[in-house]
């Protein structure tokens, strides 16, 4: 029996936008496999050294893509990291780069315990909308969305909106 072809979605965006609230949601309403970069590394002991500056372990980029790649190329996957520019463009149908108001995202960061330079230069990537350049020279133009990630309301419309494309794509490429 054919195996019915399923999307791969990224979704990126400054930490703190709600990539993994999204993602484990319409996973849920769609079948799809969510995977959270950071806890698949964490697993993995994906790292190639400890970032002093930031307080946090560098992700080995290569050991994520090769661990990634097999599940990738089946499809069904939806990726959630705060970077893109790693992953081969190959694997995504389409990417959602996820974008919040400047003084909600300081509020998030600093309740998730983020302090002096790692606060400042997230919330500085969101107004200088790093991400979302980032992604536009990644990926193909066309496939490349951003989405407000402000309320409940937006969450849940852009639930809507991805469960949509995401039906849509299916019904497309099968």
């Amino acid at each position: 029996m054919k195996m019915r072809k399923r999307p791969n979605i990224l979704l990126t965006g400054t930490p703190g936008v709600g990539k993994t609230t999204l993602g484990k949601e319409l996973a849920q309403r769609t079948g799809l496999t969510y995977v959270n970069i950071g806890d698949l590394a964490k697993e993995g002991q994906l790292y190639d050294g400890y970032d002093e500056e930031y307080q946090c372990p560098i992700l080995d980029e290569d050991g994520v893509v090769d661990e990634l790649d097999e599940k990738m190329v089946e499809g069904g996957m939806i990726i959630d990291y705060h970077g893109c520019d790693l992953f081969p463009e190959r694997w995504f149908h389409i990417v959602f780069v996820l974008r919040t108001d400047n003084t909600q995202l300081y509020t998030r960061l600093e309740d998730r315990g983020y302090t002096g330079k790692k606060l400042q230069d997230n919330v500085q990537c969101e107004i200088f909308q790093t991400i979302y350049e980032e992604a536009r020279e990644a990926y193909s133009e066309e496939i490349v969305h951003q989405l407000p990630s402000d309320t409940p309301e937006d969450l849940e419309r852009n639930l809507e909106q991805l469960v949509q494309w995401t039906e849509q794509w299916m019904k497309d490429n099968n």
